[in-house]
């Protein structure tokens, strides 16, 4: 006796092929009279669902790759949980391609995989989702995808993207309402769209107040702790030294309590610290960290689900969010400055 295929499930419950594609990816939207049915009509028949002839049908494999060429480690892990989250209880997986940015045959190099492994649709992070030409060639191979960074840079279907200026703003305001005037900034790596995105929401926060940002207190990092310590030490050299530093993202801010530490300066009485990500080690530094939290996790999830949201979902005028808001977590690493 052959065994049973989908086509036979929708004949016997009365279905498109795509509502039960919906009842084995358990969409949470789908009519309780219409899964009963459908389950019923699939335990009855034993069938058991063939995602490998699912993707010859379609000529796509059940995969969201996620592409990145990105130094923070625990930011490519949060986008991991995320994208994971929203593909639980369904067919898809995830399979992850990092690639070298500064590489003449990046491109290639991503087409090649995307030609290769076939997958249902690709999630691009910074800094190579700021490539209009890796969009472009996704449209060339018939690719889905779906751009992540810190400004809206695509189409709402093919972008999740955060409000990195404004919460810039919002911090570096904090640190001026507790009196400081001296302010330091530890920016990101070049050709990042956060780490511009970032300095601007900073340098636009002093504007504001009227304080002008000396090029002295402004050191570069590469988002990594090591950076986060150089750049330190360069800026506790200028005199007078700065009494607050923000630093563009976590690591670089741990990097910053570091080199603190080592010239013999208290947090906060002395230095307050600010950074950016809201990772795990923020809470868990001593003084914890004030930090802006960037969403990325609901970030990942977002845009796995414009991905393949209408293969899960019944309804599929429901529309996944294009911008995430940060927002400042304030804890003890920032006080006034010393009188």
């Amino acid at each position: 006796m052959a065994k049973p295929t989908i086509n036979d499930i929708a004949h016997l419950a009365g279905v498109s092929k795509k509502t039960v594609s919906r009842v084995i990816n358990r969409s949470p939207l789908l009519n309780e009279e219409t899964r009963e049915r459908v389950e019923k009509v699939i335990r009855d028949t034993g069938y058991v669902p063939n995602p490998q002839a699912r993707a010859l049908a379609l000529r796509r494999n059940f995969l969201v790759g996620l592409v990145h060429d990105n130094p923070s480690a625990q930011t490519v892990l949060n986008v991991q949980q995320g994208i994971l989250g929203a593909l639980r209880d369904t067919e898809f997986e995830m399979v992850v391609r990092p690639v070298d940015r500064g590489s003449s045959t990046m491109l290639t190099d991503i087409r090649d995989f995307i030609s290769r492994q076939r997958p249902f649709g690709v999630i691009l992070l910074p800094p190579i989702s700021e490539n209009d030409q890796l969009a472009e060639l996704c449209q060339e191979l018939g690719c889905r995808y779906v751009r992540m960074g810190s400004a809206q840079i695509d189409t709402p279907d093919h972008m999740v993207a955060s409000n990195d200026r404004q919460a810039v703003m919002e911090a570096t305001r904090y640190l001026i309402a507790q009196g400081h005037r001296r302010i330091g900034l530890i920016s990101g790596p070049h050709g990042f769209r956060s780490a511009r995105e970032r300095r601007q929401g900073f340098e636009e926060a002093l504007s504001e107040a009227g304080i002008k940002l000396p090029r002295s207190l402004i050191a570069d990092g590469n988002y990594t702790f090591e950076s986060g310590i150089a750049a330190t030490q360069s800026l506790l050299d200028v005199s007078p030294r700065p009494t607050a530093i923000f630093a563009s993202n976590d690591d670089m801010a741990a990097g910053v309590l570091l080199a603190a530490r080592q010239r013999g300066l208290s947090v906060p009485e002395q230095l307050s610290i600010v950074g950016f990500d809201d990772q795990p080690l923020a809470a868990r530094l001593w003084p914890p960290l004030t930090t802006v939290h960037w969403p990325m996790k609901a970030m990942g999830r977002s845009a796995a689900l414009k991905l393949i949201g209408d293969m899960i979902d019944e309804n599929e005028d429901i529309e996944e969010p294009s911008m995430f808001v940060s927002t400042l977590v304030k804890r003890g690493s920032v006080a006034p400055p010393e009188a």
